[in-house]
């Protein structure tokens, strides 16, 4: 994945079609890096600190929603998806902002059936990807 990764970084090709979460581009990546550069400018300081903070909110973001009851705790959980959606979508996690949305739909519709598991898959896997860039930079 790494190697990927480090590719899409160097070249900075295009986005690949159009929005699965609003008008944002897909990647095919956990974190579509032509977003990223857009949203900071093209400034790589940038870009790793806003990946550094994404990591530690979504992490955060995750265990609290995890610790809740969705039933008891439906605003605040919600509120927490909402947060993660928003952050999601600035970094370029498409699939995390998808997810999200996904669980926050769910929670006012009162199915969230697989989607906190699929919510916490996404975020683990644009998390490996955050640290995978990281580590290349």
């Amino acid at each position: 994945m790494s190697s990927v990764l480090k590719k899409s970084i160097e070249d900075r090709g295009p986005a690949a079609s159009a929005g699965r979460d609003d008008d944002l581009p897909v990647s095919g990546r956990p974190i579509d890096l032509v977003h990223l550069a857009r949203q900071s400018l093209g400034d790589r300081a940038l870009e790793t600190e806003l990946l550094v903070l994404f990591d530690r909110q979504a992490a955060q973001i995750m265990a609290q929603i995890s610790g809740a009851s969705p039933s008891s705790d439906r605003k605040f959980v919600g509120d927490l998806a909402h947060t993660l959606k928003g952050s999601a979508r600035a970094v370029g996690a498409i699939g995390v902002a998808a997810a999200a949305r996904a669980y926050e739909d769910g929670l006012e519709t009162g199915n969230i059936n697989g989607r906190l598991d699929k919510l916490a898959g996404t975020v683990a896997e644009a998390r490996a990807a955050i640290a995978d860039l990281l580590t290349e930079r």
